[in-house]
């Protein structure tokens, strides 16, 4: 190995493991020592910060020095976090920016800090941070809450520019396949092509078509095609999933063809379907995570939604740890899919890994035609196209759960 590939294997190593690996370090280097440079020595001080054991982020703190273990220090001075968080984003690539500013929330207790407008500025936008902020938002003083909405409504703009195109393009594709079909119906008529095919049967004489054949159009009498219910469990578990549902619902909300309701609940049970058409940020501060967990109230409350039942996608959006009544909660979802209702159960709708979630609830569920399953935000769009094609559900969420999470 080289000298250079030695000082950066070395350094490297150095970064990762901290100082209490240092002497360690030295006697594996060629040169007998770890030289950090100007660069790695203020990434080893974020680093250090947020995982050695005795670092401050006070005014006046140091990195660690001499052989101390990575575990969390105490320190919230305003004006040496926004330095830190300034460091992490100029040194560190955007997912572990990410990966390191949730651990010093969650290591370091530094919450309160995003409370301070000046601090809160100065954090790198994700998903994780607007479930934090969602967590504490009854506790957000009025001087920060400007800022933060500012933050979740970055975070939503990008969520929606991820999926707004491909959910409407799913559902326009779905539901304007123009297929022709013998039922007659005046206002279902397609004039051009009926003309165009019945020019042989031009009359001289009367100067009109005679038609031979109708064609139509097979098109919904009405402007609202599908009813599209999403009921959401709020539990605190269920943060990153919360998220990407409402911004999902918001996007149904927008398409003209969709009758969309949006429903959250724990032990009680908020419409949130107003919010949600004109705000998905006011939808988002509008819930409450946390809480207990009552499904079965919040599956009777959808209930109402339903007027044609084989019009209607149900997707429910829960880890399915019931509170309330579970025999009749299977009970009513059987009901539900038995009037030919399309129903689904997404137990996590994120990027992140395979979710906990209540293993015999979901397979009695999927027993009764709910196929249950863990679903990334990509994959939606063709589980919605396949349920308002008609497609089997239960079939269309096996091969996609062979993509997906």
């Amino acid at each position: 190995m080289g000298k250079a590939a030695d000082h950066q294997a070395i350094s490297r190593w150095r970064l990762i493991l901290g100082m209490a690996a240092e002497e360690e370090l030295n006697r594996c280097s060629s040169s007998g020592h770890v030289e950090l440079t100007s660069d790695e020595l203020i990434m080893d001080r974020a680093l250090a910060a947020i995982y050695d054991q005795t670092v401050d982020t006070g005014e006046g703190s140091t990195a660690s020095s001499g052989s101390r273990a990575r575990s969390a220090g105490q320190g919230k001075s305003a004006p040496r976090l926004a330095q830190w968080l300034g460091d992490v984003r100029t040194f560190f690539p955007e997912d572990v920016v990410s990966v390191i500013q949730n651990d010093a929330m969650e290591r370091k207790g530094w919450k309160q800090l995003l409370f301070e407008p000046e601090i809160l500025a100065t954090v790198k936008p994700d998903i994780q941070l607007v479930g934090t902020l969602l967590s504490l938002k009854g506790k957000i003083p009025e001087k920060t809450k400007d800022t933060a909405r500012m933050l979740v409504q970055a975070v939503v703009d990008e969520l929606v520019k991820r999926m707004e195109q491909d959910i409407q393009r799913a559902v326009t594709g779905a539901l304007n396949r123009r297929q022709h079909t013998p039922i007659s119906s005046l206002s279902g008529i397609d004039w051009k092509r009926t003309i165009q095919r019945n020019l042989k049967n031009y009359d001289a004489g009367l100067q009109r078509i005679i038609p031979e054949r109708f064609y139509f159009f097979d098109r919904a009498k009405r402007n609202k095609e599908w009813t599209v219910i999403v009921d959401i469990d709020q539990s605190g578990s269920m943060a990153e999933s919360v998220i990407w549902a409402s911004v999902i619902g918001s996007i149904f909300a927008s398409i003209p063809a969709l009758d969309t309701h949006v429903v959250v609940f724990d032990t009680e049970v908020v419409d949130l379907t107003e919010q949600c058409a004109n705000d998905p940020v006011d939808m988002l501060f509008g819930i409450q995570l946390g809480g207990g967990t009552n499904i079965d109230k919040s599956v009777a409350y959808c209930e109402q939604f339903i007027q044609e039942p084989k019009k209607t996608l149900f997707i429910i959006i829960s880890d399915l740890y019931e509170g309330g009544n579970q025999s009749r909660l299977i009970r009513r979802m059987r009901e539900m899919k038995e009037s030919g209702v399309k129903t689904l159960c997404l137990l996590a709708l994120s990027d992140e890994g395979k979710p906990f979630y209540d293993e015999q609830l979901a397979k009695a569920l999927s027993k009764d035609g709910t196929p249950c399953f863990a679903c990334t935000p990509a994959l939606l769009p063709q589980l919605v196209e396949g349920a308002l094609k008609g497609q089997d559900l239960s079939e269309l969420a096996k091969r996609l759960a062979s993509k997906g999470i």
